[in-house]
Order: structure tokens, then sequence, then C-alpha cells
């Protein structure tokens, strides 16, 4: 059984989310801020964690950046904010994708249905890609740059398994998107570009000139092989 957690300032939205979830078959923690939810996902290690942003005590954007030190859990914003650039903050900061508010129940299972299997993995035993420096292992779901360690978020992950499965190809941002989300929504361009910036930042000698992902303007990315 997979554990989510649900942290809310507003306790109905907590009590609705936890037994629409509950429901669906889901083990459900909840904390009302920031602040508990640090305690909260030390001691449960929850499987996906959704994360409202405008919250006392210690805020989402506070909770994501100083958790992301931690663990690498997948996290789905939960945002009353139109602003695409307070999305794509919380992008930068390492969430995997975002509801806005007010949401509908099926659209927000369907997200976290969709966020856990790129967590999860569903791929073949010892599935192993490797360009120059870098070797992707799809079945343990572990990424070394000149043999060192790099951790990724769900979401980069997947993205890196895009575009090294298919090196010199050329990626639409749209594609990209439909690929690893299996639908479309607002700021495709800006999202997109977010997540790559973070993975070049990881897997990149020089992120400002990378030799792996490149751009290609006009269009949107591409895996190049050294």
């Amino acid at each position: 059984m997979k554990t989510i957690l649900v942290v809310d300032d507003k306790a109905n939205i907590r009590n609705l989310v936890r037994e629409y979830l509950e429901a669906d078959g889901f083990r459900v923690v909840i904390a009302a801020n920031g602040r508990e939810a640090l305690y909260a996902a030390r001691a449960e290690k929850p499987d996906l964690i959704l994360l409202d942003i405008m919250m006392p005590e210690m805020g989402g954007y506070e909770f994501l950046k100083t958790y992301r030190r931690e663990r690498e859990t997948p996290v789905i914003l939960l945002t009353a904010k139109m602003d695409e650039t307070d999305k794509v903050l919380g992008l930068e900061l390492g969430a995997d994708d975002y509801v806005t508010k007010p949401f509908g129940m099926k659209e927000l299972v369907a997200r976290i249905h969709a966020v856990l299997r790129r967590a999860g993995g569903t791929v073949k035993l010892a599935d192993v890609l490797a360009e120059g420096e870098i070797r992707l292992d799809r079945e343990t779901r572990a990424v070394t740059v000149s043999g060192r360690p790099v951790s990724l978020t769900p979401s980069e992950f997947e993205l890196l398994t895009l575009l090294m499965s298919a090196p010199g190809r050329v990626f639409s941002r749209s594609e990209i998107l439909l690929k690893l989300q299996g639908t479309t929504f607002e700021g495709v361009e800006r999202t997109i570009d977010v997540h790559v910036r973070n993975l070049r930042t990881k897997i990149e000698t020089d992120p400002a000139h990378p030799a792996y992902i490149e751009t290609v303007f006009g269009v949107g990315y591409k895996f190049q092989p050294p």
C-alpha cells in the first residue's frame, strides 16, 4: 500500500483529500504546515507528497527546499496561485507536478497515479543506458556520471531516460510532456525548460555549456552522445 502525505493548512481540504485517497486504496498521513510535514515525512517516508504552497509557520517552498536535501520523494504542488512564475519556482525547487485549486478529485488521483508510475519504473530488468560518462540503470533507477552517483527526481529520471533512449533525436517540448505525464497543461514550455535546467545542473560538467542535453532552438531538446 502506497503512503501519501497530504500537507495543507485547511482542515477541510486535508480531510476531503484523505477520505478520497483512502477510498482509492492509499494510506494517508496529514500535516497542517511545513514544519509538521518535515516530521511526518522523516517518520513515515511517504511514497508521494501533496504539498500546499501558502501555509503558516513553514510554507511549501521552504519545506520543499529543506526536504529536497534529504530525499527525492515525488511531490505534487497544490497551488491556489495562478501566476506561472510561482509554479515554475516550485518546479525549480524539485516538484514533479502541480494541480491548481480548486481541483477535481478525479484529476488529482490521476496525477498521483501518473507520478507514482514514473517513480516506480515499470521497466525491463538489467536495462542499462550508457553514453559517454553517463550510466543509467532502469532496474535500480540509478544514475552515475563518471562513476559518481547522481540523485534525480522521478521526473528528471524519466526525462533523461527518454532522451538517452534515442540519442540524436529531437524531442519537442509538447512531445516530452506528453510522454512523461500523459497529458498537456498550461505552461508547457516553461515546465519542460525547468526540468531540463535542473537535470543539466546534475549531469553536466558545465551546465551553461551542456555537452549532453542540447537545445534545438524553436523545437525542443536532444541527447547528443560525446
